[in-house]
């Protein structure tokens, strides 16, 4: 407003002089008149109709001048000060001033009021425009200066609203559900359905936990999604009114929620983070995305973006994957928490975002580039909606409305007595509702039609906006003038709209002028890529004459639309084969599209496609296919269809469906006239000749035939009613074809969900044709949709008997068509066998609280409706995929992690868990169940009660599975006992549940997650889905237990080595001693076979045994304490593993160079690739019958003598070994010093030796096995010095000097004592024995490369 009077003040050259008058006899007055009805309330605002200029504050406005005549409603109480006048009441009670407005300055007038209730009405400013006044006749006429009364600086809309009364305080969220009728919820936490007709509510109420926030309507009308103040976001049958579910992970209030344009997903904020639903499960679909202070959300029309807005600005996210866009960074904040902050342009390349101080920031998603425009003078907080050809601007107590096209303000102001809270535009923008501050629940509805044209109120047009006047000379064929309009909205832009660009070039093509319309196409391609940008461009190179490159052009059309744009556009470019010359292409293609969707049961489609061939066909002057056509498209038309792509196809292409349908309209009155005619013909009169007899029956059955065909057409659209109706009028001519009436009436019942008439139908379709196969195939689909199951089947297996036993071979060759119930059910079968190799033996049924074994399970399934749904669905194809996907879904289980305290319940012990005694355990085992539950389970599996362990082979197979069993279930959740509520950061590391043997795999197995403490609650109160996902449980966990988190997120047991999986594990307790090895089967893929007695020795060095066996695994040698039993190289601890090994540097780069060069110097060829010969030769290391046949480099020892002692029973031994000098070592083993004993020191780290190019890496970890937290080791020289070329890229002599350079590298040696057959045993030592390396007198000789067998 303020920025339309300053444009006034600074150009006064628009007010033209006042042109002198002849005298007039009448009497030229300057008077202001103003009247008030008593009956208005004294809520409804004043309305100033004739606000026509501008008069500086101050001037005067003297007799004989240009002076106003203001016509106004007022409030009964109201005074008008400024100028002398009096006042008049009538009987009827109204009051009319008539004031002298000489000497009345501009600033005095205005309302006094007598109550705060009415002060907006003293702030109202007027702005005058001068008007001679001349009574003639004891009436007033006003003439204006300018003719133009619509070009008004300031008004208020005059339309009284229809006030709807909400149950409760103020109404904080309102919403449409259709065009008749509006959802409100308010602070005490009901939700209520009202007719806008009358304000009666509809439906039961719907009782929020807390004050409703934000609501929204799903778009196919089926769900209403509420927030709310108690952390809530509630779904809604629409229908029923009854609460469907609800998502309680809110950390605090849901401020806002959306569901997007496919009804499929809904997303919620609630201050702190964004959550992402899906609204028919309720599963989650993404992790909370993080947003601080968020407080509005909303879907792009597509669904593939989301739009948030926060105290800290807006963002916009990738539904997808949770990417972030953009980022304001700060810019588009809001001031306080306000419903509908955010819309979308329909294209969805305008995001619209409500801010504080009374402004709408207009942003380019395309370029990331924004504008802001100020609607409210207020500073308050403003809401936005739009239906995509306007948007409404709430502020303070008044709405704004604004053309999304034009960007210019249009209609009036709305004002209101209080402030509004909320605001909201039924799906055509016809009606906007606004809910009011401290009205005791107030909810207004305006008609906009009082302020807006109807242009406004249409559905918008697809892929094409338009601003309602130029929309209005465009539809009715006036180019020229369209074109001068849009040339208009041009002119006045300055940056302008790229659809107003395409809509010129659009119009420029029709008349012709190719040049002009190209650039235009250009200009608003440049300004934003778009497909009407192509379309127009593509248009004016096809009236130029380019073919190819129009339809080249067209083609960029789908990079840049919206997804479900594609089978339009597709539509639009067969229409441009057509004008391009190629019209039976055309014409084929379409046809086939028709076809697809009638099939598809696409009624919107079909129409569409049929109205396109019918034009088609007439364009070719081939009438002959174009009324069966239309008629065609008639039957599918609801009686106020509007097919708004036909709109658009007139629009882009000029072509013009008007018309076309009244013959077809025509023929079908004519038929159905005759056939009541017909009816009406009585008996008597039919039989009184015989020809008449048999031209009636004749004429009849050609009449049932064409009623037959418009029922027909009835029950392939949407009028399903109407066919039910008009199926009686058939029956009555007694059509041979009784049965298939029937049929077709109860698929038709069917559609409705009207499953008991469909059956009704269905069964007297058997019984007028029980050899028609049809009749049972639609009792079937009866039966299935009343769930009876097994009925329904049965009935579908008699039909094929039927199709098979038919006298028709037509009818028989039609069971190929169909696949036999056991077919499908075998193969629902192998699938279920096959995803339950994957499960556990045995579960919990949450439901029941029994334990299922696999047949148990499979009776449960083969019972269920997912089952049955699955053969009834499936008749004619099988669908593999989706019978994977649904068996595999019905199967899901929750695993149970925990730490085993007292008496639990066993496999033995639990009948059903619900009945159970009220132990700690017990308790333990419940509540696992109903947290299960609660999360949508119906499984569950727990290590107490589902292992049968008094049976050796289901404990064996069990252990073994165990891990996979983790790993692919749905979710485990980890009871942690001992961790008080609250819980804390460190609570989970220092609790008991981290110190066991078997939580280890539980850790790192599962994909999904979910710690909670000893009162079942949320560890730290982590909502989330999956604690995988949080960083700061995840992070605790890694500092922990040193590993990085990205490991422990996604674990396999092929992205952590070897060493770094036992150090992991050496920490941990077991209960049973085996269980120290059995606990790692899953972590390190073993096949070793769980046989409890055995002893931990044994069972760790089956284990160590297999690792080595798998990988060439050599690191679980490079320990230093006491020897296991089962080998003397293997520890008889895993807690060995905790020590850090030795591990010799790398030497790489410019050190390996220098070594190799003082090597060649001194060792010769030969004696170099003797060295390297023997070392290359050596077979991998094995064990045999616990033997390991170890290879190594051996150096013998020549002399040992004792030291000294080292603590208590240890002594410090040296040894004096060939080839490497004097060693020292340390153990508590008594050595014979002084007896002829063998001792050697062996050098087992072969693949160190060999280098990086080994198949095995040093420690033998393959790259896959190789620890990813394991710092690299560098040889320390300079960034900048190039590598070494790869032993494979070097020759023999080379490769074999850097061997021997590694032989001189510092080693960790074994110390082995030779037994009486040859064999050899280690000596433990108390740590490991460090070697400096090989001296450098080296010789073939002095180096012996052996396999040792050790036992």
């Amino acid at each position: 407003m303020a920025g339309r009077k300053a444009k006034a003040d600074s150009h006064p050259e628009v007010i033209p002089a006042v042109p002198k008058r002849s005298p007039s006899p009448a009497k030229v007055t300057p008077i202001l008149e103003i009247t008030a009805e008593p009956k208005l309330r004294r809520s409804e605002p004043a309305t100033l109709m004739s606000r026509l200029g501008t008069t500086k504050a101050g001037q005067s406005l003297s007799s004989g001048v240009l002076t106003p005549t203001v016509s106004a409603r007022v409030m009964r109480g109201g005074v008008l000060r400024g100028g002398s006048g009096t006042r008049a009441s009538s009987e009827t009670g109204e009051w009319a001033y008539t004031l002298n407005l000489d000497n009345l300055k501009t600033q005095d007038l205005f309302m006094s009021t007598h109550n705060e209730e009415d002060l907006y009405l003293a702030s109202t400013h007027i702005e005058l425009r001068g008007m001679f006044l001349e009574e003639r006749t004891g009436h007033i006429l006003a003439v204006a200066r300018q003719a133009a009364i619509a070009d008004l600086l300031t008004t208020t809309m005059a339309a009284k609203p229809i006030e709807i009364a909400s149950q409760g305080d103020d109404v904080w969220a309102v919403t449409f559900i259709d065009e008749s009728q509006v959802i409100g919820g308010n602070t005490k936490g009901t939700i209520c359905r009202w007719k806008i007709e009358d304000g009666q509510q509809q439906g039961p109420t719907m009782q929020a936990s807390g004050s409703v926030l934000s609501i929204v309507v799903s778009q196919d009308g089926r769900w209403i999604v509420s927030g709310d103040n108690e952390n809530k976001a509630i779904v809604w049958d629409a229908a029923t009114h009854k609460q469907v579910r609800e998502f309680a992970d809110h950390a605090s209030q849901v401020y806002g929620v959306d569901i997007s344009s496919d009804s499929t997903t809904i997303a919620s904020v609630d201050a702190s983070t964004i959550q992402i639903f899906s609204t028919t499960s309720g599963d989650r679909l993404l992790p909370p995305l993080p947003h601080d202070n968020v407080c509005g959300v909303k879907f792009s029309p597509g669904g593939s973006r989301l739009a948030t807005i926060s105290w800290d600005g807006f963002r916009i996210y990738n539904t997808r994957n949770g990417e972030i866009l953009f980022d304001s960074g700060g810019k588009g904040s809001v001031s306080s928490w306000q419903d509908s902050l955010l819309a979308w342009s329909r294209d969805g390349q305008t995001l619209f975002v409500a801010t504080s101080g009374g402004k709408i920031i207009c942003f380019n998603v395309a370029e990331s580039s924004s504008s802001e425009w100020s609607m409210h003078e207020t500073q308050s907080q403003t809401s936005v909606v739009t239906n995509g050809k306007f948007i409404a601007c709430s502020g303070g107590s008044s709405v704004l409305l604004w053309d999304c096209i034009s960007n210019k303000q249009i209609g009036s102001i709305i004002p209101h007595t209080s402030e509004i809270d909320c605001v909201a535009l039924s799906p055509s923008g016809r009606y906007l509702a606004c809910g009011l501050k401290l009205q005791g629940g107030k909810i207004n509805i305006h008609d906009l039609g009082d302020v807006l044209p109807p242009e406004y109120f249409y559905p918008c047009f697809p892929l094409i906006q338009v601003s309602g006047e130029t929309l209005k000379s465009w539809t009715q064929d006036d180019p020229t003038n369209t074109e001068i309009l849009l040339s208009e909205e041009i002119t006045s832009a300055s940056n302008p709209n790229h659809y107003v660009l395409a809509n010129r070039a659009l119009i420029r093509a029709r008349l012709t002028h190719w040049e002009p319309a190209i650039e235009d196409a250009k200009e608003s391609l440049r300004a934003q890529p778009s497909p009407i940008g192509h379309i127009a461009m593509a248009v004016a190179l096809l009236g130029k004459g380019d073919r190819v490159g129009a339809l080249c052009t067209f083609d960029l059309v789908f990079h840049d639309c919206e997804p479900r744009d594609n089978r339009f556009l597709l539509l639009l470019k067969l229409i441009l084969v057509f004008e391009s010359g190629d019209q039976e292409e055309a014409i084929t293609r379409i046809e086939y599209l028709a076809t697809r969707a009638n099939n598809d049961h696409d009624d919107d489609a079909t129409y569409l496609y049929t109205w396109v061939l019918g034009a088609m066909y007439a364009k070719k002057e081939n009438y002959e296919p174009v009324m069966p056509l239309l008629e065609r498209a008639m039957n599918l038309a609801q009686s106020d269809k509007r097919c708004l792509p036909l709109k658009t196809i007139s629009l882009i292409f000029g072509w013009s469906f008007n018309g076309l349908d009244i013959v077809a309209q025509q023929r079908q009155s004519e038929a159905v006239e005759i056939l009541l005619n017909i009816l009406r013909t009585s008996v008597g009169e039919t039989l009184g000749s015989r020809a008449t007899v048999v031209w009636v029956s004749d004429f009849s059955k050609k009449c049932g035939v064409t009623l037959e065909h418009v029922v027909d057409e009835a029950f392939g659209s949407a009028k399903l009613d109407d066919g039910l109706v008009q199926y009686s009028d058939v029956s009555l001519l007694n059509p041979p074809s009784a049965a298939s009436l029937l049929i077709k009436r109860s698929r038709a019942q069917a559609a409705k969900g009207s499953w008991d008439n469909a059956l009704q139908d269905a069964n007297d379709a058997v019984k007028a044709d029980f050899s028609c196969p049809w009749g049972y195939e639609a009792k079937c689909v009866a039966l299935h949709g009343a769930k009876r199951y097994a009925e329904a089947i049965e009935t579908f297996k008699f039909m094929l008997q039927v199709i098979e036993q038919s006298h028709d071979p037509a009818v028989r060759r039609l069971h190929k068509n169909y696949i036999s119930p056991d077919e499908t059910v075998a193969r629902i079968n192998s699938t279920v066998i096959e995803i339950l190799k994957s499960c556990p033996l045995v579960v919990i049924d949450v439901n029941t609280g029994r334990l299922c074994n696999g047949s148990e399970w499979r009776r449960v399934f083969e019972a269920s409706s997912t089952f049955a749904d699955l053969v009834l669905s499936m008749t004619k194809e099988l669908d593999v995929e989706r019978i994977r996907r649904e068996v595999a879904f019905f199967f899901r289980y929750v695993m149970l992690s925990h730490v085993w305290q007292g008496k639990e319940p066993l496999f033995q012990d639990v009948e059903c868990v619900w009945d159970l005694p009220d132990t700690a355990s017990n308790k333990k085992l419940r509540d696992f169940c109903k947290e299960t539950r609660r999360l949508g389970y119906n499984w569950a599996w727990s290590d107490t009660c589902c292992i049968d362990q008094n049976t050796s082979t289901i404990l064996n197979q069990s252990l073994t599975s165990m891990y996979k069993w983790y790993a692919d279930s749905a979710a485990t959740l980890v009871f942690l006992t001992g961790v008080a509520h609250p819980s804390k950061p460190g609570d989970l590391t220092r609790s008991v549940w981290m110190t066991r043997g078997w939580t280890l795999q539980e850790l790192l197995a599962p994909k999904v997650i979910l710690f909670y403490d000893s009162e079942w609650k949320p560890y730290l109160g982590d909502p989330g889905p999956n604690h995988k996902q949080s960083q700061e449980i995840m992070q605790e966990l890694a500092d922990a237990i040193e590993i990085s988190l990205g490991t422990i997120v996604k674990f396999s047991p092929d992205n952590l080595g070897v060493r770094a999986k036992l150090r992991l594990a050496s920490t941990r307790k077991v209960t049973r001693e085996e269980d120290v090895a059995y606990s790692l089967i899953g972590i390190f893929k073993s096949d070793i076979r769980p046989h409890y007695g055995e002893g931990a020795d044994d069972a760790l060095g089956h284990l160590l045994e297999e690792i080595m066996a798998r990988s060439g695994e050599d690191t679980v040698l490079a320990w230093s304490g006491q020897s296991s039993s089962y080998n003397s190289c293997l520890p008889a601890s895993i807690s060995i593993y905790s020590q850090t090994p030795h591990i010799p540097p790398l030497l790489e780069g410019q050190e390996m160079d220098i070594c190799v060069a003082e090597l060649r110097s001194n060792l010769s060829q030969q004696v170099a690739l003797g060295i390297y010969n023997q070392i290359s030769l050596l077979p991998p290391a094995r064990f045999a019958a616990r033997r390991l046949h170890l290879p190594c480099i051996v150096f013998s020892v020549s002399k040992l003598n004792i030291q000294g002692l080292s603590g208590s029973n240890k002594k410090l031994y040296r040894a004096r070994a060939s080839g490497v000098g004097y060693v020292e070592f340390t153990t508590a083993d008594d050595l014979l010093v002084h007896r002829p004993q063998r001792f050697v020191f062996a050098h087992p780290w072969i693949g160190h030796i060999r280098g990086p190019n080994d198949e095995v890496a040093w420690g033998g970890q393959s790259a896959s096995d190789t620890d990813s937290d394991s710092e690299s080791h560098c040889d320390g020289g300079s960034d900048d010095t190039p590598p070494s070329p790869s032993d494979a890229e070097v020759d023999d002599y080379t490769q074999a000097l850097r061997m021997v350079a590694r032989l001189r590298q510092p080693f960790s040696a074994l110390l082995l004592l030779q037994q009486l057959h040859g064999e050899y045993k280690r000596v433990a030592a108390e740590n490991e024995i460090i070697i400096s390396g090989v001296g450098p007198d080296i010789t073939s000789k002095s180096i012996r490369a052996k396999v040792l067998e050790i036992l």
